[in-house]
């Protein structure tokens, strides 16, 4: 077993330099279970830069109260993505759609298309449009606007993509700009990747799960009737700008389905974020600017690390993934866009959690503290009854991370913020908990 523990930088726009050190990875192969354990669950604290803005270079800070940021400055958090000569920021404050130098510094060429679809468009496509040619007249706004919905996720509809671009004869210097949630992000991203074999891209999310998870760190692409998000690449986006304004117009059922994933960074990296959530939970549901902003902020940091160290998931990234196995068998057993993907995550963290206490990696009183806060988030703690194992089984078979046929889990296991991604686990422990969960 091998550890490594460098020191990482928080580099500000001054000259500045204050050393944070990296929390330790440990890992242990072997070509019986290719197990991998991630810990990570001590940040130190990081001071608050009076320049410009803030440059985090990939790190997490330890949890502080988020009103003391109410008298900073009105200029936008930003948390960098390092990804060497492919870096890039993440932009998070309130009315950056109105100030448009953040969007037009990363417009490459004088074209863009704008991504959205038909529920975003009303809301911001105007204003996207405008702080894209704000004072910018050189540049040209084309936009395709897309049926809302995990089910429109397919070829068919990412064709319309192509046909908007080539009709509106888009060439290599272009800019492809998603607006919206995860689906038009992750669709958006892989056109960009494919056109012309690839062009620039910005993100623009306007739901809790794009901004806090699925917009950052490159992963793209369309589901298969056999499987989500099985046809896709890894391309980074130029920018990913979050706008927390968006937020007031999202629906509550959607606001609660991106919690799964600000939760899941507590449970496998972050156990004082997850302490941090326990007790600001309603904040959240009650769309606390400032505890908004926060959580998206320690998400996107948590992210930004995860992407920084292992971009294309070969291991580590992985761990991004707990209760996705299982959520991803529900989105498909139920039909793509009835259950949203948190909802799903939800009750595959679940599921994930007695998983791992009946291997007995985990103590009880930990798996109550997640039912609770999922229950608290109004998310569901169980798969629908429509479920069976044979469903979960089937689905599961052709999940990304399996391996050699092998099919590889992101469980709990020791303290809260400690994780395991591997295939070296009990098979009547999985077989167990499936039927505990399901009727038949």
């Amino acid at each position: 077993m091998a550890s490594a523990a460098t020191n990482f930088s928080l580099s500000l726009r001054t000259k500045q330099q204050i050393p944070i050190s990296k929390p330790s990875f440990f890992f242990y192969s072997t070509s019986k279970n290719n197990h991998l354990r991630f810990k990570s669950n001590n940040f130190p604290s990081h001071s608050v830069s009076t320049a410009r803005y803030s440059r985090i270079c990939a790190t997490s800070s330890r949890v502080m109260d988020p009103s003391a940021a109410k008298s900073e400055s009105t200029l936008p958090t930003t948390v960098e993505v390092d990804l060497g000569n492919r870096s890039y920021p993440i932009y998070i404050g309130s009315g950056l759609l109105d100030q448009p130098d953040y969007l037009q510094r990363h417009v490459h060429g004088k074209r863009v298309l704008v991504v959205t679809n038909k529920t975003v468009a009303p809301l911001y496509l105007d204003k996207v449009v405008d702080a894209l040619t704000r004072g910018n007249p050189n540049v040209s706004v084309e936009s395709v606007i897309l049926p809302d919905g995990e089910q429109y996720k397919d070829m068919d509809t990412l064709m319309k993509v192509f046909d908007k671009a080539i009709e509106s004869r888009l060439d290599r210097r272009c800019t492809f700009v998603a607006l919206g949630g995860g689906v038009i992000g992750d669709m958006c991203g892989f056109a960009a990747s494919a056109f012309l074999r690839g062009v620039n891209f910005i993100q623009i999310p306007t739901t809790v799960m794009a901004q806090v998870d699925s917009s950052v760190g490159g992963k793209t692409g369309i589901n298969h009737r056999l499987g989500k998000n099985l046809i896709g690449a890894f391309y980074q986006p130029q920018c990913v700008l979050i706008d927390t304004d968006t937020l007031n117009t999202l629906p509550d059922r959607e606001l609660a389905s991106g919690l799964a994933e600000v939760i899941k960074y507590g449970l496998i990296r972050d156990a004082e974020f997850f302490e941090w959530q326990e007790k600001n939970m309603q904040a959240l549901l009650a769309r606390d600017p400032s505890a908004l902003a926060y959580a998206i902020k320690r998400s996107c940091e948590n992210k930004a690390e995860v992407v920084s160290l292992d971009e294309k998931e070969s291991g580590l990234r992985a761990t991004l993934n707990l209760g996705h196995t299982f959520g991803h068998a529900i989105e498909n057993g139920v039909g793509y866009g009835q259950w949203l993907h948190g909802e799903a995550v939800a009750a595959g963290t679940v599921m994930a959690v007695d998983m791992s206490y009946r291997l007995g990696w985990i103590d009880e009183p930990l798996v109550k503290r997640v039912g609770d806060i999922l229950k608290q988030s109004k998310l569901p703690t169980a798969p629908p009854e429509i479920m069976t194992v044979d469903m979960f089984k089937s689905v599961m078979a052709v999940d990304k991370k399996v391996a050699d046929g092998l099919l590889r889990l992101i469980l709990l296991k020791g303290p809260l913020g400690n994780c395991v991604f591997t295939g070296d686990y009990d098979r009547k422990a999985l077989d167990d908990t499936l039927r505990a969960f399901c009727k038949s």
